[in-house]
């Protein structure tokens, strides 16, 4: 089993890195398309694009960074204004998300960015917005099924089954672990959860005992975690759906006195998650980039309309990061 376990592990790193290197490349291909836009095309003299995540909380604000800077290259490369207006519900609800985008379609914007919190929920506001002739482009989550457009984001679940193997090795693949869910209708999440419990479904002696929602909160998540560390004892270790769940989680921890009795194995690389990483609380975090996703969502909205096909998908690649490598991501 020992053996079986480390070829599993040195797969899905090897593969986790291969992934990198061929969204650097997809990447690469459309900065080149992008370069020639401005001299094969008349465009107009301003742009502004709506991005609308699936909530307020600090992974998002380095894609609305991401969006900016892309902005900024665009003027610079183009001479036209570009405006982004970054739109956050403030809670992770479907029907306040579909308010905001019905409120950006009254707008006529260029082109309308989400991460969607239900495929299904947001398919027709969607639509609506593609047959009034607004570009739209999926980030950080699957294009919804039957919709014609681009998405930006990366292997949801290499990213969960490499931070689940992990824990496996840690644990030396036995123990009861628990899963935050995060929102369970978001597609991404979705994934990853899914992915998860498949890697952990290989392991007899490793018992998935809980799981928990916290909805993009921080703060849910944090008392989640503690509901669910008192309920169970014994339990051995956490892995998480996306960015806010393992800061409550270790914040939880830490309150609890289960730093170094319970695993933490992490996603993503936002300040306080590099820090529980540093300080020992977590064990690593498997990141993807959120900067990366923001600009080259952007980017594929502006070539669209330009009338210049963009990829249909752009992976940006992940991350594992530990102590060992931490000061390459501070």
């Amino acid at each position: 089993m020992q053996r079986r376990n480390e070829w599993l592990s040195t797969k899905r790193y090897q593969k986790a890195l291969l992934g990198i290197v061929a969204g650097a490349m997809a990447l690469a291909t459309v900065q080149v398309e992008a370069q020639t836009l401005d001299q094969n095309f008349d465009g107009k003299d301003h742009y502004r694009f709506v991005i609308v995540p699936k909530a307020v909380a600090p992974w998002f604000d380095s894609v609305n960074a991401g969006a900016e800077q892309a902005a900024r290259m665009i003027e610079a490369q183009s001479g036209a204004e570009v405006e982004i207006v970054y739109s956050a519900p403030q809670e992770s609800q479907v029907a306040i998300q579909n308010q905001i985008l019905e409120q950006a379609i009254a707008t006529r914007p260029d082109g309308i960015a989400v991460d969607p919190l239900d495929a299904n929920a947001n398919r027709a506001i969607l639509q609506e917005a593609l047959d009034q002739g607004i570009k739209v482009v999926i980030f950080d989550s699957p294009a919804p099924e039957g919709l014609e457009v681009s998405s930006v984001g990366n292997d949801f679940c290499e990213q969960a089954q490499i931070a689940s193997q992990r824990l496996v090795e840690l644990l030396g693949e036995e123990g009861q672990v628990a899963i935050m869910m995060g929102t369970p209708t978001a597609p991404n999440h979705a994934i990853r959860v899914r992915c998860h419990q498949a890697v952990f479904s290989e392991y007899p002696d490793i018992e998935v005992v809980a799981t928990g929602i916290n909805n993009d909160s921080i703060v849910q998540a944090q008392n989640q975690a503690a509901t669910i560390m008192q309920a169970h004892p014994d339990l051995d270790g956490w892995v998480v759906s996306e960015a806010s769940g393992p800061i409550g989680i270790g914040q939880a921890l830490k309150e609890g006195g289960k730093v170094g009795e319970v695993q933490l194995v992490g996603l993503e690389r936002l300040p306080e998650m590099l820090q529980l990483v540093e300080e020992g609380v977590a064990d690593s975090t498997v990141a993807n980039r959120p900067e990366a996703q923001g600009y080259w969502t952007v980017q594929a909205l502006w070539q669209q309309v330009l009338d210049v096909a963009a990829p249909d998908y752009m992976d940006t690649g992940v991350d594992l990061i530990t102590r060992d490598n931490l000061g390459d991501f501070q």
